[in-house]
């Protein structure tokens, strides 16, 4: 059997490393688009100059990662004549640089400015309509050249999102588990190498023995090493895990919540913690580890109720379209162990909940 994971080329972190961009570029080239969210300009404008060792023109990100955006972008490359391309942002604008590099056959170092989920290392791009409707993913043939994390920049992010990486990265162990144990594939079509699923548990015991210590760190805007750990967890391991560890139950669930628009409000590592919660259920994890995921969640403020993502009031009847949409058998489902119908998928989310519902319970009456 063949394995296969993949990496980025680069990865580089710390605080202040944004004063690394121009060296980082200048090893893949003399002249650079950097594609910048306008919410960062101001914080990174001062770092992205044409005053080192290669050129760097702007181009602002107008906030949808669509076909239209990318073909303008795309334009703007021609006319600079730029040979390396620079995405600097959140998401969507770290997608369209992805997405820009590829059509020119550029290298592209990306810079994200959150650790609220594990995409700014992966080979994907996710395209929207100009609108912000979902159209398609867009599957790469090579990770980032350089993914270079700012952790000043993350720390001035919001709590929440920060947070809500946390819950992104709390599944990728247990979906890399189920995949190692139904030796199904990552998202590279091949099952993954024992350096993923170490990775992986890497990921999980990170987040345990750092997490809450981070979130308290993010809460002041300091960095600190627990919060440098939890970023590179947050990012790196968890993308690694992801990508090369492979897909399961969490993320199924995740997709399926969002078919109830009470949950469009939430964040994406949100409505995941959720899904994990609900997969530890499904596939009778033992005790301990249920033990480990509520913890964790309940001690960095994690959603661990359906209410908790807007959908306390959801009927057996939202729920079995959730969880038919999360066994569909383009999603992910079929990766976890045995064989999983929409109703265990309905009792394993309101275990969950009740568990979830428990514990806050009991935190109000002690």
């Amino acid at each position: 059997m063949i394995s296969t994971t993949i990496f980025p080329g680069r990865y580089v972190q710390g605080a202040d490393a944004i004063g690394q961009l121009d060296a980082e570029i200048a090893r893949l080239g003399t002249k650079a688009l950097a594609i910048i969210d306008k919410g960062v300009m101001a914080l990174v404008r001062d770092a992205v100059s044409d005053g080192g060792q290669a050129t760097v023109a702007v181009e602002a990100f107008n906030g949808e990662c669509s076909d239209e955006e990318i073909a303008r972008i795309g334009q703007r490359v021609a006319a600079e004549n730029a040979n390396v391309i620079a995405g600097i942002g959140g998401g969507k604008a770290l997608d369209t640089a992805k997405a820009v590099a590829h059509a020119a056959g550029l290298p592209v170092v990306i810079v994200p400015t959150l650790a609220s989920t594990d995409a700014p290392c992966s080979a994907l791009s996710v395209i929207y309509t100009a609108e912000g409707a979902f159209k398609r993913y867009l599957v790469l043939p090579k990770n980032p050249d350089v993914v270079l994390v700012d952790t000043k920049l993350i720390v001035g992010a919001p709590v929440r999102l920060f947070v809500a990486g946390m819950g992104d990265a709390l599944s990728t162990w247990f979906e890399a588990e189920d995949c190692r144990h139904t030796q199904s594939p990552n998202m590279t079509g091949r099952v993954g190498s024992m350096t993923a699923y170490g990775l992986a548990r890497m990921c999980f015991d990170t987040l345990l023995a750092d997490g809450a210590a981070a979130k308290a760190a993010a809460s002041q805007k300091i960095v600190t090493p627990e919060f440098e750990r939890v970023v590179e967890a947050n990012t790196l391991l968890s993308g690694l895990g992801f990508e090369s560890g492979g897909l399961s139950g969490a993320h199924a669930i995740h997709n399926g919540l969002t078919a109830l628009p009470g949950t469009h409000a939430y964040w994406h590592g949100e409505k995941v913690a959720i899904g994990t919660q609900a997969l530890v259920m499904l596939t009778k994890r033992p005790r301990e580890i249920v033990e480990a995921v509520y913890g964790f969640s309940e001690a960095i403020g994690l959603p661990m109720t359906l209410a908790d993502i807007g959908i306390g009031e959801a009927s057996d009847a939202d729920l079995l379209k959730v969880a038919k949409l999360a066994c569909d058998p383009a999603d992910t489902m079929g990766n976890v162990p045995g064989t999983v119908r929409p109703e265990d998928v309905v009792a394993a989310i309101k275990a969950a909940d009740a568990e979830g519902r428990s514990r806050k319970a009991k935190r109000l009456a002690a």
